[in-house]
């Protein structure tokens, strides 16, 4: 009788232990399984936004002297980055030819390069509604050419723009219009546009006021802007045409950059001057 009892206590016993086991890894199983589910919900509430941008636009999106991304644009997506807690903004740098085919292919989500409406780009891409600056194009020469005072001037003489940039747009729209009589060169990758110009290989170019100043002070481009502006757009960023959320989003935080001041301070120390209006 002794051995049975004692039996059926050690029984009892291991029983009552491995129930409690049991217990305590399933208490510890969904607490577990709790945390996970509330660190991926964390995790779902930040989307990263991969942001395409450029490296050789002076004062736009260029690397400084201590090796760092920065300029107009960047520290723009910074300011928007900041207000919208919901997303996480990450830069791509590449040239400025590869910027739409990698946001075609989805490799990036955005475009931050001064980019201009164009018919072409509309038709495939989303812009945003608020621009966040004004982007004047003007026939830019060497400061010795005295002959060339607009773009009528550059019939039968050599234009040198960016492929696929908007300056080149605008080349061909109005070579169309008047003959093709302006030869228009493409420039390639490692081409100093500046060096073509100083030297004759080429007669002109497109860029805007502020892009020349700079180069004007850093690298003694010896360059002006001649004529009216051939263009006087707005610039906006560039997403596919499934991000109306996050264009939707975008444009939100730039208004209110705008109404505080913020875009204005940006554009002063970037650009030399407040571009964000219309003159």
């Amino acid at each position: 009788m002794v051995n049975q009892w004692g039996i059926q206590k050690f029984r009892t016993a291991l029983l009552f232990i491995t129930m409690l086991a049991v217990l305590a890894g399933c208490s510890s199983g969904n607490a577990s399984n709790e945390s996970d589910t509330a660190s991926a919900s964390g995790q779902d509430k930040v989307k990263k936004i991969i942001v395409g941008t450029g490296t050789q636009f002076p004062n736009v999106c260029f690397i400084d002297e201590n090796g760092k991304l920065t300029g107009y644009d960047v520290e723009l997506i910074r300011e928007i980055d900041k207000r919208l807690p919901e997303y996480e903004f990450e830069f791509s740098t590449m040239e400025f030819k590869n910027l739409l085919l990698s946001l075609e292919t989805k490799k990036i989500d955005l475009i931050a390069h001064q980019m201009e409406v164009n018919e072409e780009r509309q038709a495939k891409f989303l812009f945003n509604d608020e621009a966040y600056n004004i982007f004047p194009n003007k026939i830019v020469v060497s400061e010795k050419n005295q002959d060339v005072k607009s773009i009528e001037d550059l019939k039968g003489k050599k234009l040198i723009v960016g492929a696929t940039s908007n300056a080149a747009v605008l080349a061909e729209k109005w070579n169309a219009a008047n003959g093709n009589a302006v030869d228009i060169v493409y420039s390639g990758a490692g081409e100093d546009t500046n060096t073509q110009i100083k030297t004759g290989r080429v007669d002109a170019t497109i860029s805007t006021q502020f892009a020349i100043d700079y180069q004007n002070k850093v690298v003694d481009a010896q360059l002006k802007t001649v004529g009216e502006a051939l263009s006087n757009s707005k610039v906006y960023f560039i997403l596919n045409k499934d991000e109306e959320e996050l264009k939707t989003k975008i444009d939100e935080a730039l208004k209110s950059i705008k109404e505080d001041g913020t875009l204005s301070k940006l554009s002063t120390e970037w650009l030399g001057a407040d571009y964000t209006v219309e003159e």
